[in-house]
């Protein structure tokens, strides 16, 4: 070990040590939170040079989120309350990009117990969070894989059952329903809806556990919409207003047919249920890359905020009321474009609307013409 100059003081050597360190950014502030200090590892994590960023607030390493929320000057506060603070989020580089940091900020005092400045330690620590997000993802993966496995050999061994019980159930309804007058008729009728139900949600319940079998061909994906444009008018109700806009030579799908109907026909409905006070549904297919045609269902209504457009094509998941949805519309969809070979999006904006696209593999390779 080469010894050290004996003329080297301990602040010497500590400072010496500190500006060395490259894995952490470590740098000191004033009382007011400007920066006095530097050393190399805050240079390469946030970009800056000593030169350009000592004598600047240490909050433009803060998003403008986190700024205008008051966000650094509470981490101060909190550390002078605290002795200490640690906190994770987004930080700035000098190029704006983003980093996601494990911060520390300690108060330095003076001998008479005053704030005289804060020392602050950042890591980058965007890596980990990257692995422990996808572990996390994995984990749910794996979760979602075990649950619908039980769910499908819940429902294979009941529903034969309890198909028999709701044929038996509907039978005698349906005798109650010739001779039934008011008021006990709208009991009757209700009763039937409800068995109706049931037995609508005993086939989604099977055709998503355990999965339809799929049956693709070459599909035109206009024909389909225009053959369904009156039944999706007359679903929809009068307070909507339904337009198409259905680009024309665009190749066949391969898909299942009949599963393309239902997965349609879901759409819709879960559009005409997010415009209760009516407004404009878009149909539309188009040509995108990947030789894929998209489907595109575009609604006027209510929005979905992000927190549960993270959610929606989970099973079960609806913001419906009880005998308005089971969760599954969407469930379903997404399912039978990734069985398909394709794929579902969703894009919603509180208050303005939400569009959702199916993404659907070519049949054939396009022929010139058709592109």
């Amino acid at each position: 070990m080469v010894p050290l100059p004996s003329n080297e003081s301990a602040d010497d050597r500590y400072e010496r040590l500190v500006s060395s360190i490259t894995d952490y950014a470590i740098f000191m502030l004033d009382s007011e939170g400007i920066v006095s200090s530097w050393n190399a590892g805050a240079q390469r994590f946030k970009g800056y040079a000593a030169a350009e960023i000592i004598g600047k607030h240490f909050s433009v390493f803060y998003t403008l989120e986190d700024r205008a929320a008051g966000v650094p000057s509470l981490a101060l506060e909190r550390a002078v309350r605290d002795g200490h603070v640690e906190m994770e989020g987004w930080r700035l580089r000098k190029d704006a990009a983003q980093f996601w940091a494990h911060v520390a900020i300690d108060p330095i005092r003076n001998d008479a117990g005053a704030v005289i400045g804060f020392a602050k330690v950042t890591h980058d620590i965007s890596e980990r969070r990257a692995t422990q997000r996808a572990l996390e993802d994995a984990r749910e993966a794996m979760f979602q894989s075990q649950k619908m496995y039980a769910l499908g050999q819940l429902t294979s061994g009941v529903a034969h059952d309890f198909n028999n019980l709701l044929a038996i159930i509907t039978g005698s309804l349906e005798m109650l329903q010739e001779g039934a007058q008011a008021p006990q008729a709208e009991y009757v009728d209700m009763a039937m809806n409800a068995a109706e139900r049931g037995g609508t949600l005993i086939k989604q319940l099977l055709a998503f556990a355990r999965g339809e079998d799929v049956e693709p061909s070459a599909v035109d994906v206009v024909s389909v919409v225009q053959g369904l444009l009156n039944v999706l008018r007359r679903a929809v109700g009068p307070a909507i207003h339904v337009e198409h806009d259905l680009a024309t030579n665009l190749p066949a799908v391969l898909v299942d047919p009949s599963q393309l109907n239902t997965a349609l026909l879901n759409l819709v409905i879960n559009a005409r249920d997010a415009m209760p006070d009516g407004g404009t549904l878009k149909i539309s297919a188009s040509l995108a890359p990947g030789d894929r045609v998209v489907l595109a269902v575009e609604d006027t209504g209510i929005g979905m905020d992000a927190a549960t457009l993270e959610h929606a094509t989970r099973p079960f998941f609806t913001t419906k009321k009880a005998d308005k949805g089971t969760g599954l519309g969407l469930a379903m969809v997404q399912g039978m474009a990734e069985r398909s070979g394709g794929s579902l999006t969703l894009s919603s904006t509180p208050g303005k609307g939400t569009v959702v696209s199916l993404a659907l593999p070519f049949a054939a390779p396009p022929t010139p013409s058709a592109r």
